[in-house]
Formats: C-alpha cells, sequence, structure tokens
C-alpha cells in the first residue's frame, strides 16, 4: 500500500513542524504488514514478543518452528498437541503457553476466525471478541490489527513505544496517559497506524 503511506506521511507532515521535521528526517513510510498471516498465527506470534526485545522474541518463534516440519506455521492442533516442557524449551513462559494453547484451542473452535471473516470485522468488534481470551489483550488485538488485517487507522494507545515517541517528538518530560494519546490522536486520523510508525522510530535526545 505504498500510495496510502505516501498520503499518510503527507498528511501527517502538515500537522506542524515536529511531524514535519520528523518525517523529513525519517523518510517515507516502510510499513510492512503481513496479510498473509491468518489471525490465529499473528496473535501466537505477538505473544511471544510480549514484553521482550524483538531479538528475543525472533528466537522463540525460531524455536517453535523447529519443532515441526519445515514450511508452514504450526497449525492450531499442533500447538494444543504439543506438551509443556517442548513449549518451555523454546522460551515461552508458562503463562504465555497458557495462553498460546488456548488461541489455539480457539481457533479450532471458531472464536479466532479465519482471515477472510476476520477482514470484514469492525476493529472494534474484533478487539471485543478477542479480548476475552485469556492473556490476549487490547495491544495484542491492535497488533493483529496493524500488522495482520492490513488496518491504515490503529492506535495502540497503551504502547510504550507510541507514548514514548509522542513524549520525544514533543520535547515532554513525561508521557501522555492513556486517555491523553487517544485524544491526542485523534488529529491523526484517518493514518493513525503510520503515525504509530513514525513516533516508534523517534529517536532519544
Amino acid at each position: 500500500m505504498p500510495d496510502a503511506w505516501s498520503a499518510a506521511s503527507q498528511f501527517l507532515a502538515g500537522i506542524d513542524d515536529d511531524w514535519r521535521q520528523h518525517i523529513a528526517t525519517i523518510g517515507p513510510c516502510l510499513h510492512q504488514p503481513h496479510p498473509a498471516r491468518d489471525p490465529y498465527e499473528s496473535l501466537v506470534r505477538s505473544i511471544a514478543y510480549q514484553q521482550l526485545h524483538a531479538r528475543a522474541g525472533d528466537a522463540i518463534i525460531g524455536r517453535l518452528l523447529a519443532l515441526f516440519p519445515p514450511g508452514n506455521f504450526p497449525r492450531p492442533e499442533q500447538i494444543i498437541a504439543t506438551d509443556f516442557d517442548a513449549l518451555r524449551s523454546c522460551g515461552f513462559s508458562a503463562s504465555k503457553i497458557a495462553t498460546i494453547q488456548g488461541i489455539a484451542e480457539a481457533a479450532v473452535s471458531g472464536v479466532v476466525l479465519d482471515y477472510n471473516t476476520a477482514r470484514m470485522m469492525d476493529d472494534e468488534a474484533l478487539i471485543e471478541r478477542l479480548i476475552t481470551l485469556r492473556g490476549v489483550g487490547r495491544w495484542t488485538v491492535e497488533m493483529l490489527l496493524i500488522y495482520g488485517l492490513e488496518r491504515p487507522d490503529i492506535l495502540p494507545a497503551d504502547d510504550f513505544g507510541v507514548r514514548e515517541g509522542y513524549r520525544r517528538l514533543k520535547g515532554l518530560q513525561v508521557q501522555p496517559t492513556r486517555r491523553q494519546m487517544i485524544e491526542i490522536g485523534l488529529d491523526w486520523k484517518p493514518y493513525r497506524t503510520v503515525a504509530c510508525w513514525y513516533l516508534w522510530r523517534v529517536p532519544s535526545k
């Protein structure tokens, strides 16, 4: 969606000088969704990365994939059938193991929808449906919306990187609260996903 990202970058650059200068420094938005992944896979991957550095999450996913024949991401039935110790050896905590097996069970039962059905659902409706799962919070579903379903106007207001990026962009002493972030983000509609992409890249000063 390069044309959409270009329009978004231009829109955000027009908000004020801080945005203009930052976008000029970073350059074009290179946001890369993963639409080939179904919601089940996206959710499992998000859980793996929760509260971890990207490299640690990469390593966990790499070890998970190594448990199964090469090729496709393990199906829900395979995750359900994998014993605790094998998943623990990948680097998952006990809590995360319960969560990913719960996601797998929900995929089998139909609570976690297939890609095409999920794409047709409203953002908030999908969030409300999936946060009923153990260990799946709003942020996790927002990452699914951003990366798995290519939604252009998602603002994960609880995300540390978004709030810290905005604090740095504006030279604030403290991060905005969740409520403040939601209010501030109204100015970025309908491109809040791209705004987040840029905020994740604000350098420390």
